[in-house]
């Protein structure tokens, strides 16, 4: 009877004990819980179990004490334990990280009811890593682990067109983001060169987080091709596209109004736009166009000048009427954004303005013809009037009759001397038969 007395007992100490070893399971070797958590903002841990009225919780992140809790009935074992507990839980404070000193903590109340869930307030970059929650009770110790990333999300993808740096690039920039993201470039439609981006990423001394510029060369003979920039962060939980287009020049004369065009992508519904000047300085507002309340705001400068048709937004089409332009004041680059959630599309289109000066400077060779037609009409006209007085004076004027001598004219007289033998003298009158005085005798 002994013997199965005692075989009895040995079977009852067994299933006791594999009881009892059921409800002090470990956890080292289970799956882990994936936390991200936002930069400056409450990071949540979780963190379940049996309460059972007496329980002891500590966090560790990395094997480096984050925070220890005690419940009401651990306390009054802990005075009872003297002064090496003490002086053990002193150890373990010295070792806890200094930057969670204030930071970390767990609900009481929530302890109580089996949540021992941590908060860490005001997360940051250095909170990211494998975290374990321990937890000791009457029934046992219960272990979970939590692996935490921490990121700050893109609110923004910026793009533009950069001439500072001697050529046309193509820069899209993001600020205030972590991890560093990953960043991949493409056109529509698609380019015959290669883009080869430079891409710069970085990291703020204080605070961690990043700052990231990309930029690629303008492709030239590519006359308005829209660039595309897609950044991604590293965790892959969100995704930003910006785009870029840069349209052909706009020009006209002062105070003739003119059209600058401005239209959204297909796959862009719904968008929040506004528009821009730039004139060698910071850009200046001009208008925003909400999509919600369907309404816009002006800035009190352009109010004269500009004009846009609300009703066409919704439809792709915020193209802006320049009106009454000025040659100082409105000459610069004309910027429409077109923004929604995680998609952004930027258009940019220089305009200029000429001077009434130069205006009518480049209509002048136009009239030259004019001012030839004239002169010519004037020669000939005068010409004609000169020919016409010439001809009629001719014609009213009769012909002087030629009047008959009244007066012997000088004629040389030859000397005898002079005369050629056998010529006839001009005054030798011939000799009809009387003697004249005046003629010499033969004797002579």
């Amino acid at each position: 009877m002994s013997l199965k007395r005692t075989g009895v007992w040995l079977l009852l100490f067994f299933f006791v004990g594999s009881a009892m070893q059921d409800k002090t399971p470990e956890y080292h070797n289970c799956q882990d819980t994936h936390v991200t958590c936002v930069i400056a903002e409450d990071c949540i841990l979780p963190c379940s179990f049996q309460p059972s009225g007496h329980d002891a919780v500590r966090w560790f992140r990395q094997e480096v004490a984050v925070l220890s809790f005690l419940s009401a009935g651990s306390e009054e074992e802990k005075e009872d334990d003297g002064e090496d507990k003490e002086e053990d839980e002193g150890d373990e404070d010295e070792e806890r990280g200094q930057h969670y000193d204030d930071r970390a903590s767990v609900s009481p109340e929530q302890v109580a009811r089996g949540n021992a869930t941590l908060v860490l307030r005001e997360c940051g970059p250095k909170d990211r890593g494998r975290y374990r929650c321990h937890v000791t009770t009457l029934a046992g110790v219960h272990e979970s682990h939590v692996l935490v990333k921490v990121e700050a999300p893109l609110h923004s993808l910026h793009m533009e067109l950069s001439r500072l740096s001697g050529f046309e690039e193509i820069k899209c920039s993001a600020r205030h983001v972590y991890p560093a993201p990953h960043v991949t470039w493409e056109t529509d439609p698609p380019a015959s060169q290669l883009l080869r981006p430079i891409t710069r990423k970085l990291a703020d001394k204080q605070t961690g987080m990043y700052e990231v510029e990309s930029r690629v060369r303008r492709l030239r003979h590519h006359p308005e091709i829209t660039y595309i920039c897609k950044v991604t962060s590293s965790y892959g939980t969100q995704s930003w596209t910006a785009s870029l287009r840069e349209r052909a020049e706009v020009s006209g004369p002062e105070g003739r109004d003119i059209s600058i065009p401005c239209h959204a992508p297909d796959d862009l519904h719904d968008p929040f736009l506004s528009w821009t000047f730039t004139q060698g300085q910071d850009p200046a507002h001009i208008l925003t166009y909400d999509r919600q309340s369907r309404s816009s705001s002006m800035s009190p400068l352009w109010e004269d000048h500009v004009q846009m048709d609300a009703y066409r937004v919704p439809l792709g089409d915020g193209s802006l009427r320049l009106l009454d332009p000025d040659h100082q004041q409105h000459t610069g680059v004309y910027t429409c954004v077109y923004s929604a959630p995680y998609r952004t599309h930027t258009e940019e289109t220089e305009v200029t303005i000429s001077h009434v000066a130069d205006k009518r400077s480049s209509l002048e060779p136009s009239h030259w013809w004019i001012v030839a037609v004239v002169i010519t009409l004037l020669v000939i006209a005068l010409a004609a009037m000169l020919t016409y007085f010439k001809v009629k004076g001719s014609f009213s004027t009769p012909r002087k009759q030629p009047e008959p001598s009244t007066e012997m004219h000088s004629v040389k007289v030859s000397t005898p001397e002079e005369m050629i033998p056998g010529e006839r003298s001009p005054l030798t009158v011939p000799n009809y038969g009387g003697d004249t005085t005046d003629s010499p005798s033969k004797d002579a």
